[in-house]
C-alpha cells in the first residue's frame, strides 16, 4: 500500500469520524425541536382559550427544549441554520410575543428569548396573525375593549418589520411574512370598524328608545 494511499485513507476516516458525529447531533437535534414547536404550538392554543398560566408553562418547556438544541448543536454551527432550528425558534418567538400583547405585558426581545433576530422577526410577524385571530375570537363574544389596542400592536409589528430593510438570505424570507402581516392588518383594521360602527348604530338606537 502506497503512501498516498494510507494518507487518503487517514483523510476518509477522519471525514467519516467528523460526518457521523454531525449525524448523530442532528438526529438528537431533531426530535428536540419538533417538541419545542409543539410546545409552542399548544401555548398559542391555551392563550386563545385564555388559559394563561398553561401558555406561559408551555412555553418554559419549550425553551428547556431550545436550550437542549444548543447544547448538543454546540460545535457544529451548521446545525444552528438548520430549517427545522429555525422554525422551533420562530415558533417559540411567536408564542412568547403573542403570550406577551394579549396579557398587556411587556415583549420579550430576542436577547431575552435566547434566539436570533432573523427568527425573532419572522416570530413577531406571525404573532401578528394570532393576533388579528384574538381580535376575531373577542368580536364574535362582542368583546371590543382589547380589539383597538392589539390593532395598535398589530401596526406597531408591521412598522417595524417594513423597516427591515435587508436581502431575505439575512432576514429569512422576511419579506414573505411582512406582506402577510400587511394583509392581515388591513382585513383586522376593516373588521374591527365595521364591527365598532355597528356597535356604535346599535348603541345610539338603544339609547333613542330609551329616551321615547
Amino acid at each position: 500500500m502506497s503512501e498516498l494511499t494510507d494518507n487518503l485513507e487517514a483523510i476518509a476516516r477522519n471525514i467519516r469520524e467528523d460526518l457521523e458525529a454531525k449525524d448523530a447531533a442532528r438526529e438528537s437535534v431533531l426530535p428536540l425541536c419538533r417538541e419545542a414547536i409543539r410546545h409552542c404550538a399548544n401555548a398559542i392554543r391555551a392563550v386563545h382559550r385564555q388559559q394563561f398560566d398553561q401558555a406561559k408553562e408551555l412555553l418554559g418547556l419549550a425553551r428547556k427544549r431550545l436550550t437542549e438544541v444548543e447544547q448538543n448543536a454546540s460545535g457544529y454551527g451548521e446545525l444552528g441554520h438548520a430549517g427545522f432550528v429555525r422554525d422551533a425558534r420562530k415558533e417559540f418567538a411567536e408564542g412568547s410575543i403573542t403570550l406577551a400583547l394579549v396579557t398587556g405585558k411587556r415583549m420579550p426581545g430576542p436577547d431575552e428569548l435566547g434566539i436570533d433576530a432573523a427568527a425573532y422577526l419572522n416570530g413577531m410577524g406571525e404573532a401578528a396573525g394570532e393576533l388579528r385571530r384574538y381580535i376575531l375570537d373577542s368580536m364574535r363574544s362582542g368583546s371590543l375593549s382589547q380589539g383597538e389596542e392589539l390593532l395598535g400592536a398589530m401596526d406597531d409589528i408591521y412598522n417595524v418589520l417594513v423597516s427591515m430593510d435587508f436581502p431575505d438570505a439575512i432576514t429569512g424570507g422576511l419579506r414573505r411574512t411582512t406582506d402577510m402581516v400587511r394583509g392581515v392588518l388591513e382585513r383586522t383594521r376593516s373588521d374591527l370598524t365595521l364591527v365598532m360602527g355597528q356597535k356604535g348604530l346599535v348603541d345610539k338606537l338603544t339609547d333613542f328608545s330609551a329616551e321615547k
